[in-house]
């Protein structure tokens, strides 16, 4: 059983509220009061004095503000066997990320790609051996998250099959199901990923630095280049496009050009 036991009115609620929306049995005494026999786990602030517990009871200090990791490492003790923290990755522009402790999925999320890494590292902080999981599709995006993670082991999966059929009502959960079964997947280490960006894939940077020019102006593919391995973002593109010597009717012209190609 998980007790919690604190002076911290707002660790209190939180913890009480985070428990409750899990499912979990639990009791809360004071810091001072003696422990139910089947206690398992105890959470309390790092101010609460706590006395000498009995070696078979976790004790988990925790503040307000990280009750969601204390309540999953408490479930983690409950539950036994492999702790570790998997986050599997389903790359792209709003990757799908799972956070899996063993085999139980504790959270998940879908957020912008420029937000992803700092969601990853928020996970992986603190966590019971935490290892990264990437899916090896979306070439340029898996590749910008894998070289901008650090201090954290990271595996490059084969994602083929890992988005699943989404029956009704399941539409918007494919990105974050298919996180959930790359994470599931052993895959091979890697430090970083360098890829060479398309031709294709250059152009559609480049159109999309044109979508979004008010000016209808197109990036030059240096800057796209940079665009690709996540050294810019498009808007910081046009910034240094538009404070360039770079002609920005000839860009134009070539953009518009590449779309008549496209269309022949």
């Amino acid at each position: 059983m998980i007790v919690v036991a604190t002076e911290d009115f707002e660790l209190y609620h939180e913890a009480v509220s985070a428990l409750r929306e899990r499912g979990v049995t639990f009791t809360t005494v004071r810091p001072d009061e003696d422990l139910p026999d089947a206690a398992s786990v105890l959470v309390t602030a790092p101010d609460d004095a706590v006395a000498d517990l009995p070696a078979d009871v976790t004790h988990i200090n925790t503040s307000a503000d990280d009750v969601r990791k204390a309540v999953e490492e408490a479930l983690a003790v409950l539950r036994g066997g492999d702790r570790r923290t998997i986050i599997g990755v389903d790359p792209g522009t709003r990757p799908g990320i799972a956070v899996l402790s063993g085999e139980m999925v504790v959270a998940a999320f879908q957020v912008p790609l420029s937000e992803a890494v700092e969601a990853i590292r928020r996970e992986a902080d603190d966590a019971v051996d935490p290892l990264v999981r990437v899916g090896d599709g979306a070439r340029l995006q898996s590749a910008q998250i894998v070289n901008d993670l650090e201090d954290v082991p990271i595996e490059l999966v084969d994602e083929t099959g890992t988005t699943p059929y989404l029956g009704t009502g399941a539409r918007g959960m494919g990105d974050v199901l298919a996180a959930v079964n790359i994470a599931r997947l052993e895959g091979e280490r890697v430090d970083s990923r360098d890829i060479e960006p398309t031709p294709g894939e250059l152009q559609v940077i480049k159109n999309r630095s044109r979508e979004r020019s008010a000016e209808n102006r197109t990036i030059d593919e240096s800057l796209a280049r940079r665009v690709a391995a996540g050294e810019l973002s498009i808007d910081e593109a046009l910034d240094e496009h538009k404070n360039g010597d770079v002609g920005d009717e000839a860009e134009s012209r070539d953009g518009d050009d590449s779309d008549s190609d496209d269309k022949n």
